[in-house]
């Protein structure tokens, strides 16, 4: 069978005249498209978003992201001047309305949005990505490429939780806003890291005879006073208390100490915010297009659209990565 992609993607950069995108080189398989439109795709961060790769000994990363309404799909950030013609990405030819391309050079540390121009009304618009694993702090908006290095130090605890987490185990539940439980009065009244709130918590959970902690929504945020439930990053810890290693060495630490953790997890609606999933491609992408069933008026929110495949693969690759 031929490779029906590298020949469309190659046709795609002649088209775009941009020789600073290496295309055809896709983790995304047939299969992954079959999944995914399917509804049933449930670890698409192993997919979509930035990943750190090489090509033919060429560092760099390979971003991917869905947007089948889009006419135009392009990287910007620091390495490329914010320029919005420039790193263009290619329309794959399997109709899952994702756009990819690996870019050379590319590091971990690099902020990058995407820049989409939509087929529709000349909509054009800088997005984060949806599937970025860190973003940078807020009030600051773009993603971050990232890679997870971590060694787990938890295995006791991950061979027993079955006990722990047992429908006939004993609960006690510590329920914790992270940025509001303890703060340094002594440097501006900062809240703490995710390092250190790890053994102040660990240790008063214990001293207070809790088996559980349950976190607040702690996924990337943008409105500090939505106490988490208006995510934006449905794949990244927020970065306004550490990189998202330490937000594993948070959890590792809980688990060392035999604590259990539950994370608040907001699969309902998100909040309008320009740089976010809303109206993302120039259409209603992740949300109904239908203001009664798409909008939240108390929260000033949108709604997810449940019945499109695409949202629950979504939604439940979020819930799934934060579970592995």
């Amino acid at each position: 069978m031929k490779n029906t992609l590298l020949e469309n993607a190659r046709k795609a950069a002649r088209e775009l005249k941009d020789e600073r995108v290496i295309y055809g080189a896709s983790p995304f398989t047939e299969h992954d498209t079959y999944l995914y439109k399917e509804g049933n795709h449930f670890r698409l961060f192993d997919k979509l978003g930035s990943r750190l790769m090489s090509i033919n000994g060429v560092e760099g990363a390979y971003f991917a992201v869905w947007a089948p309404n889009a006419d135009k799909v392009s990287v910007i950030g620091d390495f490329n001047g914010w320029d919005r013609n420039s790193h263009y990405l290619g329309s794959r030819w399997d109709s899952s309305g994702v756009w990819e391309g690996f870019i050379p050079g590319i590091k971990k540390g690099e902020v990058y949005k995407y820049h989409i121009v939509s087929k529709h009304n000349d909509y054009s618009v800088d997005k984060g990505d949806p599937y970025a694993l860190y973003s940078e702090v807020p009030p600051r908006t773009a993603s971050v490429v990232w890679d997870l290095d971590y060694k787990w130090n938890d295995s006791d605890w991950m061979a027993n939780r079955h006990k722990a987490n047992a429908l006939n185990a004993p609960y006690s539940i510590y329920e914790v806003h992270f940025g509001s439980w303890r703060r340094v009065p002594e440097e501006g009244n900062r809240p703490l890291s995710y390092r250190e709130m790890a053994h102040y918590l660990a240790d008063y959970v214990k001293d207070m005879g809790f088996t559980h902690v349950e976190l607040l929504p702690i996924m990337e945020h943008p409105f500090g006073g939505s106490w988490g439930y208006q995510t934006v990053g449905y794949f990244a810890p927020t970065s306004r208390y550490g990189t998202p290693e330490d937000f594993i060495y948070l959890i590792d630490h809980l688990h060392q100490n035999g604590i259990g953790v539950i994370l608040d997890w907001v699969p309902s609606h998100f909040p309008a915010d320009e740089h976010g999933l809303s109206y993302f491609d120039g259409t209603y992408l992740y949300e109904h297009s239908d203001p009664k069933k798409g909008y939240h008026p108390e929260w000033n929110s949108s709604i997810f659209n449940y019945g499109r495949n695409e949202v629950r693969s979504f939604l439940i690759s979020s819930a799934l990565f934060f579970l592995f």
